[in-house]
């Protein structure tokens, strides 16, 4: 193959007209995807659970494996996967040295299960190839109730916590001081940080999952410190890389995932880019103030 070729296999919109109206289940759920991800992704961050979204995502990509190879519903076996590793998380790992050991065992064993499932499995092998890079252009009506309810779920357990959880996540030892119950609002937040990590394993598969649940909400830290304001772009940045990775796949013969972490990537650097703009742009009027 030659550039040509290669660039034809990543961009090729000769028949988009007509598959664009194929896909429309898989761009609403794109876009409730990027909305959980972007609401939950600030309140990661704030409690250092990057690494723990990672573990979760191993299990939960058990889970789907298992339900694949039993003939189940595979995002009920991701759910079931990704809340049994965020609950085992919340119980055992509550201060973060524990956290990140646990979830360090957690991780190995649970991609382990995943390979040993599918290694039993006899089926299609882009069945398999799907749970570790997403397949979500092949969304029909009843999975997309499925997300739609989970993330429903999801976005009214962070309304009903919000205020509390916020300052838990900033202050713990005063918090818990105050009477917030930390230790509560940690295992409910790890157990709806299960389910949204399941429903962004739909999108981008087990292994690149921290792009709809990181990537955006450090980007929006980059460039504004408003809390309200972070949420806002974090969602925006989130729906944008979902949404866009979609519509770009639809011109590619390659899996989406690629698509969705490289337009989340470049998000990231643009305001990387700012960011540094607006510090050196600081710099020199304070030089310029002093002189």
């Amino acid at each position: 193959m030659d550039l040509r070729d290669y660039f034809s296999a990543i961009f090729d919109f000769s028949d988009y007209g007509q598959l664009l109206p194929l896909v429309a289940n898989s761009i609403w759920a794109a876009a409730i995807l990027g909305l959980v991800g972007g609401l939950i992704g600030t309140f990661v961050l704030m409690r250092d659970l990057a690494f723990a979204v990672h573990g979760i995502a191993e299990l939960s990509f058990a889970g789907a494996a298992f339900a694949l190879l039993i003939g189940a519903n595979v995002v009920i076996g991701s759910l079931a996967g990704s809340v049994a590793a965020a609950v085992l998380l919340a119980v055992m790992g509550l201060k973060a040295r524990d956290r990140n050991s646990v979830t360090g065992v957690i991780m190995p064993f649970g991609l382990g299960l995943g390979i040993l499932f599918l290694g039993l499995y006899e089926g299609r092998s882009a069945n398999k190839f799907g749970l570790l890079t997403g397949q979500i252009v092949a969304v029909d009506t009843v999975q997309l109730n499925l997300l739609a309810g989970t993330a429903v779920v999801v976005i009214a357990g962070l309304v009903l916590i919000w205020r509390p959880l916020t300052f838990a996540s900033a202050d713990p030892e005063l918090a818990e001081a105050r009477g917030v119950p930390v230790r509560v609002l940690s295992i409910v937040f790890m157990i709806l940080l299960g389910l949204s990590v399941a429903l962004s394993i739909q999108v981008v598969g087990a292994l690149l999952v921290l792009s709809l649940l990181i990537t955006p909400s450090a980007a929006a830290l980059l460039v504004t410190s408003s809390p309200r304001l972070v949420v806002l772009l974090s969602v925006a940045f989130a729906v944008t890389s979902a949404v866009g990775g979609i519509l770009l796949a639809l011109g590619g013969r390659i899996s989406i995932s690629p698509y969705i972490t490289t337009i989340s990537f470049l998000i990231y650097l643009v305001c990387r880019l700012i960011k540094r703009m607006r510090t050196k742009g600081r710099a020199q009027t304070g030089a310029t103030v002093r002189a």
